[in-house]
């Protein structure tokens, strides 16, 4: 009998998304209406105490402290969940992804050919790493030309199909598994942060877009085209490291730099401007971000078509404005709750939280399609 056990009720059609960061756990529970999700509660807890280190900074916890803090914010009265049937995200760190060109052949020829031709493309040893793939559909490919010199045809080109390939490390998974058995929970899947945050924040787009997730330590760039991740890019910098430049600059301690960004983020407060020091410290990420935008021009002969913001360092009010100047091109903040049901009095707090909370909202909204 689970230890945790009777922190659940009915289940009730109930699923929980749960996503381990480097600053903070994030929970999300959904539950189906007919054809909709409803939003039944989330929720939040920083990691950085349970390491000595202050609210909003990352930090490398072992795995019976990330089990103490998941079960903390499992046990609060605010957070109230009534299901232990979980989706979970695996950081995209963790992972090994990359598309590959494929014959056209029968799902079981591709089961025996793929684990073959992906050691080609991971890096580690096979059997270290856990592999799933997926076709990439026709209409979701750049079109092939079936002519070519002279207008003769290719007919090996006819039937060569897009494979994306996914590898996560075994050892990564063993502990997120451990995390869930030992708290309680029934994972019915492990899933890569970013497909989750698609899930929850991309519409049918297919124009390229890219998605900036800020996190604590680091931020993620993907580059998206017809649902497909094309390109990533990590930047070693990320919200935390706006706290430190707001605590050098005012000469306040961590944890007041915390709170002063929090709760003004970029605006002007008692004659300091914490907007231009905002904007100093987002101004490596955004660079890195426009020569990623601007490579990718240059390579494809086509511009991303807008920058859309999620991770918890995008809930950083007036990030929007900043970075639309900085990029110079259309930027929006994530809304996953947008795809959710929800009590009409928190409308204005979900629009504001919503870019943090949505690799949550996706895994969820994959737990109740699957159900």
């Amino acid at each position: 009998m689970s230890l945790f056990g009777n922190l659940f009720g009915k289940r009730s059609g109930s699923f929980l998304g749960i996503d381990i960061g480097t600053s903070a756990v994030k929970v999300v529970q959904l539950r189906k209406k007919g054809s909709k999700a409803v939003l039944e509660t989330y929720g939040e807890l920083a990691l950085g105490p349970y390491g000595g280190e202050d609210i909003g900074q990352a930090t490398s916890l072992p795995t019976e402290k990330i089990i103490e803090a998941l079960t903390d914010l499992m046990r609060e009265k605010e957070v109230n969940l009534s299901t232990n049937l979980c989706g979970v995200a695996i950081p995209f760190a963790s992972s090994l992804m990359s598309v590959i060109e494929m014959p056209m052949l029968s799902y079981k020829q591709l089961s025996t050919m793929i684990p073959l031709e992906a050691r080609k493309y991971i890096p580690v040893p096979i059997s270290e790493v856990t592999l799933d793939w997926s076709m990439v559909p026709r209409d979701e490919i750049e079109p092939l030309s079936s002519e070519g010199e002279g207008g003769k045809e290719h007919p090996s080109r006819i039937k060569m199909t897009d494979i994306l390939l996914v590898a996560i490390h075994n050892e990564t998974l063993g502990r997120y598994q451990e995390i869930i058995q030992k708290t309680g929970l029934q994972s019915k899947f492990f899933e890569i942060e970013i497909f989750s945050s698609l899930r929850a924040v991309l519409d049918n787009h297919k124009e390229p877009i890219m998605i900036l997730d800020m996190g604590a330590a680091t931020t993620k760039l993907y580059i998206v085209e017809r649902g497909i991740v094309r390109f990533s890019h990590t930047v070693n910098r990320g919200s935390q490291d706006i706290t430190s430049t707001i605590s050098k600059s005012l000469g306040m301690s961590l944890s007041q730099a915390e709170v002063l960004k929090r709760t003004q983020g970029a605006q002007t407060l008692g004659g300091a401007n914490v907007r231009d020091i905002i904007a100093v410290s987002l101004g490596y990420i955004f660079a890195e971000t426009n020569q990623v935008l601007l490579n990718y021009e240059k390579k494809h002969q086509e511009a991303v078509a807008q920058v859309i913001l999620v991770g918890g360092g995008s809930a950083l009010r007036g990030i929007t404005d900043l970075a639309k100047e900085a990029l110079q091109t259309l930027v929006v903040p994530g809304n996953p709750f947008g795809k959710v049901e929800t009590p009409a009095f928190l409308a204005q707090i979900l629009r504001d939280t919503g870019p943090e909370f949505a690799v949550a909202v996706g895994l969820a909204l994959r737990g109740l399609a699957e159900e």
